[in-house]
């Protein structure tokens, strides 16, 4: 069904003033599920035109996309699409800061404790001495992540649990806002064993002391590079400072796709959306502003990989792990924040008249609005 935007507009303006708790009937459904496809595949359609302007632009296993230097390509990034997946860790429940693209805005004096002394691991609970029971009973990651929230508000803790993995094999990458790192830190982290540290840059606005930590975090851990989800303001602030970022000599950039959820989304109201593959729900400019940045990347030679950590990166990631996992055909853990759509939010695209949809139709008979009292 090629449904017209303007038809697209009138049936979404109803799904968004109907009750969150109304289930819409069969027919509505596929009329939901039809103007999704419809942005989505414009959506599509603009990326490969973006995609087309970039040289030398490179795909990883068919699996995502980058430009620059091969041997900087993030391995916890070829752990994640191509190994066993990305096995999380979560340790820290507390953050020192609120960033609006944060999944847990507006909640994190909320946050669960994972509890004194313990680990969270696949979704149980260990001590650190636990490690080489688990590592003795389950096959042995690719690599693993330290997530959930800021690890630094109690990074001393972290050391034991890394050597361990270190001393297994097994590769391990952490995310941190950059702003409580000091040297001392920093160096200890290598010496346990660290691989990957990955910057939020955007967290603090591209701050002067986390791009200095960037560069005293080069001394001492094997890969360093950022990973910040793509909003204008982070563009704009990269590009005030971009000689002064790229000289801290750090490896990779994951230029993440923001997606939302109902913390976040409503600081984006009125920003143009599309919803990918029925899950992830992004402002449709996040992405954009990952290729304005290869291109820019690939023009001006940066002696960084930057990588399309996007939607369908995302997807692919999924897809991966559960094969790994022995899982069904097709399986994935892939999915909507949302257990409902939230029809307002795609509003502003169907509204904007510069956003047009590649091919439309009629209604046909039984899905126009005076059929549908009949069903």
């Amino acid at each position: 069904m090629k449904i017209s935007k303007k038809d697209a507009l009138m049936w979404f303006e109803f799904f968004a003033q109907l009750p969150e708790d109304e289930e819409l009937p069969v027919f509505q459904q596929e009329i939901a599920y039809a103007v999704l496809a419809q942005i989505e595949d414009a959506v599509d359609a603009r990326n490969e035109q973006l995609m087309a302007q970039i040289p030398g632009l490179k795909v990883l296993g068919g699996r995502t996309r980058y430009v620059g230097n091969d041997d900087r390509f993030p391995c916890g990034c070829r752990s994640c699409l191509l190994g066993t997946g990305l096995s999380a860790i979560r340790k820290t429940n507390k953050c020192n800061i609120q960033c609006r693209f944060c999944y847990n805005y507006g909640e994190l004096d909320q946050i669960p404790p994972i509890g004194e002394g313990m680990w969270e691991i696949g979704g149980t609970k260990f001590r650190e001495r636990d490690i080489d029971l688990l590592l003795s009973t389950y096959e042995k990651p690719t690599g693993i992540s330290y997530v959930y929230l800021e690890p630094f508000m109690e990074i001393e803790k972290y050391y034991g649990i890394i050597r361990k993995f270190h001393e297994a094999g097994v590769h391990q990458h952490m995310y941190t806002n950059g702003l409580l790192c000091t040297e001392e830190q920093l160096k200890a982290l290598g010496e346990a064993g660290l691989d990957e540290l990955r910057f939020n840059l955007g967290a603090s606005n591209c701050a002067d002391k986390v791009i200095e930590n960037i560069r005293l975090a080069r001394k001492y851990i094997p890969q360093v590079g950022i990973e910040t989800p793509m909003t204008p303001e982070y563009y704009e602030s990269f590009q005030q400072k971009k000689e002064q970022i790229l000289s801290t000599g750090l490896d990779f950039m994951n230029c993440a796709e923001l997606h939302l959820n109902q913390n976040n989304i409503g600081n984006y109201e009125g920003e143009p959306m599309y919803c990918c593959r029925h899950g992830y729900i992004s402002p449709i400019w996040s992405r954009e502003i990952t290729f304005q940045f290869m291109k820019q990347a690939v023009e001006e030679n940066w002696p960084i990989a930057i990588h399309d950590c996007s939607n369908h990166t995302k997807f692919a990631r999924d897809l991966n792990l559960r094969a790994k996992e022995g899982g069904w055909f097709g399986a994935s853990s892939y999915g909507c924040e949302f257990d409902r759509i939230p029809f307002e939010f795609f509003l502003p695209t169907l509204a904007d008249e510069e956003f047009q949809f590649l091919e439309e139709e009629e209604l046909p008979e039984g899905y126009r609005p005076g059929d549908m009292m009949f069903y």
